[in-house]
């Protein structure tokens, strides 16, 4: 995938509308800029497509909370939501437009479906310091183990999960390599609705503390 255009609209209360003009579609993205950063997180949904987020609107949330952290975010809209090999091609395309706007360091966040898709856009993109999933598949995830001393891996999942088991999730910490963690909350569902008070604390905390990491590492 080349791109070969961007379209930057003119931003809302919250975002800038962006689109990525690619050799194989146009990606839409919600970028949230933030002035002379280096550090930036994507978030990307599952099979849903659209804007789709967990836990009752984590996405929007944390994106405008990390502003406030000198973290830019980006939002991705899946091309081609159902497929894996597209889906990856829409995250490396935006790892390159941030790279673009100077950012260096850069988180990636996936839920469901979209676990895989961040595992494997990692594996390919070496900007990448950290990753977390949300009740992750566990197919597609086989490059977890590639992300190891370079990359942290944290992955949660709703013990109640009715789409998919929390075993998927303990499947990839199994096959991953150091640094890793892995939560699980008892009475959450695939959504994680009913912790996303917890799931925001905890994303958000890690995703500071590791890109923070990663900038005093490059000193």
């Amino acid at each position: 995938m080349i791109v070969q255009d961007v379209e930057v609209a003119p931003q809302t209360a919250e975002y800038q509308p962006v689109n990525l003009i690619t050799s194989r579609g146009t990606i839409q993205c919600r970028y949230y800029p933030v002035q002379h950063t280096e550090k930036a997180a994507i978030f990307v949904g599952g099979v849903g497509g659209d804007w789709d987020t967990p836990a009752r609107g984590l996405y929007p949330l944390l994106c405008e909370k990390l502003t406030s952290q000198a973290i830019a975010s980006l939002r991705i809209r899946y091309r081609y939501p159902t497929q894996l090999e597209e889906a990856v091609l829409d995250v490396v395309a935006s790892i390159t437009y941030l790279q673009d706007q100077g950012i260096k360091d850069i988180a990636l966040v996936g839920h469901s479906f979209g676990g895989a898709v961040v595992i494997q856009a990692a594996a390919k993109s070496p900007n990448v310091c950290t990753v977390v999933t949300l009740a992750t598949q566990a197919y597609g995830t086989d490059p977890a183990p590639e992300l190891a001393t370079r990359c942290s891996l944290l992955l949660l999942h709703g013990l109640e999960d009715e789409v998919l088991s929390p075993y998927c999730s303990q499947a990839v910490y199994q096959k991953a390599l150091q640094p890793k963690q892995i939560i699980f909350y008892p009475n959450a569902k695939h959504g994680l609705d009913e912790a996303a008070d917890e799931v925001y604390s905890v994303v958000q905390a890690w995703i500071i503390k590791q890109l923070n990491h990663a900038s005093v590492r490059l000193l």
